[in-house]
């Protein structure tokens, strides 16, 4: 690891979250059980820890006993040049399926452009580019 990796507890969804940030980004995934760990504090197949590795990476996990569920406030994960133009059009669309846009991805005043969503796991992502 090069640099900061956010590390999500999701309320059993971590699976299908890290699965569909996969199917979205791309990039490795490597997904353990609490089963594989040995955990007996939460259902067998819960993701004890996730990792999806490339462009974006990100680790998650299903949060067991007394684990706050996850609550993303005042917070959003910036893609700003992360990708090419139309590669990051197609993330945002593809995060906005099931989710909420909350401003278009568009050409700004200063000549860029950006746009903020919200993905169906509850996670806000900036994403944009020059130009």
């Amino acid at each position: 690891m090069t640099g900061l990796t956010p590390y999500l507890h999701f309320p059993g969804v971590a699976r299908d979250a890290l699965t569909f940030y996969q199917e979205v980004f791309g990039g490795g995934l490597v997904l353990h059980t609490f089963g594989d760990f040995g955990r007996e504090d939460g259902p067998s197949d819960f993701i004890a820890h996730g990792m999806l590795s490339g462009r974006v990476e990100l680790f998650a996990a299903d949060g067991g006993p007394g684990d706050p569920p996850l609550e993303l406030r005042g917070v959003m994960f910036s893609l700003l040049g992360t990708a090419e133009p139309a590669e990051l059009e197609t993330w945002f669309a593809t995060l906005a399926d099931g989710g909420s846009v909350i401003d278009p991805l568009q050409l700004r005043a200063w000549g860029d452009h950006d746009g903020t969503v919200t993905d169906r796991f509850g996670v806000t992502w900036l994403i944009g580019y020059q130009g």
